[in-house]
């Protein structure tokens, strides 16, 4: 009996030893930072930046076309004639033309690395939509900052 015991035992400790362990937090994707993108690293949780993005879309009447745990993507129609825009990409004269900003954003809770890219859509949401990518500027740039200082209000994380 005092075998079997100890067989049972030792069974069971090595079941314990060999389960995987599960970290409370999911596994965050990696990020690639293509060219034309911009990027900057956060002070806060990839939670804490997509509330930040999608709160400051709503209160600039940003439409977010898609939200998602680790991406967030906005689009903004541009009204009116753009003849820079036309003479780069052509004329947008069959549908509306509109500013696609995708964020995607991965990390720790203090360490949250955000890539912002764009592209400007002629005759967004017809059979002739024509996507072209736009590389970053600085005041796409100076948007990226401003999403890092209102993701890093109230957190109680260390500056990156």
């Amino acid at each position: 009996m005092r075998k079997l015991t100890t067989l049972a035992l030792l069974l069971a400790l090595a079941a314990c030893q060999s389960s995987p362990r599960r970290s409370a937090a999911p596994e965050q994707p990696t990020l690639d930072v293509p060219a034309g993108a911009q990027s900057v690293t956060i002070a806060a949780s990839p939670a804490a930046v997509r509330a930040a993005l999608v709160s400051s879309a709503t209160e600039k009447g940003t439409t977010v076309i898609q939200d998602e745990t680790n991406m967030v993507v906005m689009e903004r129609t541009m009204a009116g004639a753009n003849p820079a825009l036309d003479a780069e990409f052509g004329p947008s004269d069959n549908g509306i033309r509109v500013v696609r900003i995708r964020v995607r954003f991965t990390g720790a809770p203090c360490q949250t690395l955000a890539v912002q890219d764009l592209a400007v859509l002629n005759n967004a949401r017809t059979a002739l939509e024509q996507s072209f990518v736009l590389p970053g500027n600085p005041n796409t740039m100076q948007s990226l900052q401003g999403l890092k200082s209102r993701a890093e209000q109230g957190s109680t994380c260390p500056p990156v």
